[in-house]
C-alpha cells in the first residue's frame, strides 16, 4: 500500500464519484477504479459502495479513510519538518559560553537568533574555557565561546575565531581613592585588596596577571576569588577591594563604580568562539550566520577558517569591547 493509494481512497471519499475524484488526482477514471479495487483486495473489505447517488464509503471505508487522512497529514507535516530542519529552522543548540561574553557580543547575537529560529531549542551553559574545550571535543556542546584559543586533547579538532579583544581594566567603587584616575599603574595595584576572577578557571588571565604584578606578589595570593565579571564590580561598589577584569565590563558600568585603564595596557586573551570542524549540523551553520550579521569583522575570519574563501591565516583587526571613554 503506498500513499497514493491513500490519496485516491480519500478523493473518492470526498467527491462521491469516480469522475471527480479521477480528475482531482490527475489520472484517468479507468485506472482509479482498477485501484480502489485493487486497494479494496488489499485491505480485504469493501470501501466503497456504488449507488444511484454516488459512491458512498461504506462503514469499512469510512475506518480507512479516517486513519488515510491523518497519516497523509502526517507525511506532509514530516516533509515540512524535514524541510525546516534542513534549513536550520528547528533543532537544538548546545552553547558554552564566559560570563563576559554576555556583555558583547552574546547579547544581539541570542536576541536575534532567537527571533529568527525560534523553534530551536537554546541549550546554555556558562563554564570555564578548559572546560567548554572539552565539552566540545566530546560532543557535549555544539559551540563554545571562550578566552583565548581552545586548548588540550582535541583542540586541533576545532574551528577557532576571534570575535572579540580585551584589556585589562581596574574597577573601584566611586569612594576609593583611585576613582577619577584614567589610568592605574601595576605599583599601585600591589598594596590593594584584589577581586580577581578564578585562576585555575582562566589561566591564561592568571599567567597575565602574575606577568604584570610580579611572579612573587603577595597580592594575588590574597586576592578575593569572584566568580564573574558581575561579581567583580558588584564586590568593588560594596569596597571590598580593587576589582580587575576585562575592559568590556564597561559596556555595563554600574553608577557606584569607577573603571581606568591598567598601565601600560594589558591585553587579555581574546574571546574565541570555536566549534568542531566536522560538524555539519544546519543549524549551527545557521547560528554562525547570525555570528556573520553581528559581528561583521569576524565575518571573512570565519570565511577563512571554513575554507569559502581564500586562504589566509591573518585576522581583520577588531575593535576592542567598550567605548573609548573611561568611567
Amino acid at each position: 500500500m503506498e500513499a497514493r493509494h491513500l490519496r485516491y481512497a480519500v478523493a473518492l471519499a470526498d467527491h462521491r464519484s469516480f469522475r471527480r475524484a479521477a480528475a482531482t488526482v490527475g489520472i484517468a477514471q479507468p485506472p482509479l477504479s482498477k485501484q480502489i479495487a485493487a486497494l479494496e483486495r488489499e485491505v480485504g473489505a469493501r470501501l466503497f459502495d456504488r449507488t444511484a447517488r454516488g459512491v458512498v464509503p461504506t462503514a469499512a471505508g469510512e475506518a480507512f479513510i479516517a486513519r488515510a487522512r491523518r497519516s497523509l497529514a502526517e507525511a506532509s507535516a514530516a516533509a515540512i519538518d524535514a524541510a525546516r530542519a534542513d534549513r536550520g529552522e528547528t533543532g537544538r543548540l548546545s552553547l558554552g559560553f564566559v560570563a563576559s561574553a554576555l556583555l558583547d557580543p552574546l547579547p544581539a547575537v541570542l536576541s536575534r537568533f532567537g527571533t529568527q529560529r525560534p523553534d530551536v531549542r537554546l541549550v546554555l551553559h556558562e563554564m570555564a574555557t578548559s572546560r567548554s574545550t572539552a565539552a566540545l571535543v566530546t560532543g557535549e556542546l555544539d559551540v563554545a565561546v571562550g578566552l583565548g584559543p581552545p586548548r588540550g586533547t582535541g583542540a586541533e579538532s576545532l574551528v577557532s575565531v576571534t570575535i572579540g579583544r580585551d584589556h585589562l581594566v581596574a574597577v573601584v567603587a566611586r569612594t576609593h581613592a583611585y576613582a577619577g584616575q584614567r589610568t592605574v599603574a601595576p605599583e599601585q595595584l600591589r598594596n590593594q585588596q584584589l577581586i580577581v576572577a578564578p585562576g585555575e578557571d582562566e589561566p591564561a588571565i592568571a599567567i597575565g596577571l602574575r606577568r604584570l604584578l610580579g611572579p612573587d606578589s603577595w597580592t594575588l595570593e590574597a586576592a578575593t576569588v569572584a566568580r564573574d565579571v558581575h561579581t567583580i564590580a558588584g564586590l568593588a561598589a560594596c569596597g571590598v577591594g580593587v576589582g580587575l577584569g576585562p575592559s568590556r565590563m564597561r559596556l555595563n558600568a554600574r553608577p557606584d563604580v569607577w573603571m581606568c585603564d591598567v598601565s601600560p595596557r594589558t591585553r587579555l586573551p581574546d574571546l574565541t568562539l570555536s566549534f568542531r570542524a566536522d560538524d555539519r549540523s544546519r543549524v549551527l551553520e545557521a547560528f554562525l550566520d547570525t555570528i556573520r550579521a553581528d559581528c561583521p569583522d569576524v565575518g571573512d575570519a570565519l570565511d577563512r577558517r571554513l575554507d569559502h574563501s581564500a586562504p589566509s591565516d591573518r585576522e581583520p583587526p577588531l575593535r576592542e569591547a567598550g567605548p573609548g571613554k573611561d568611567r
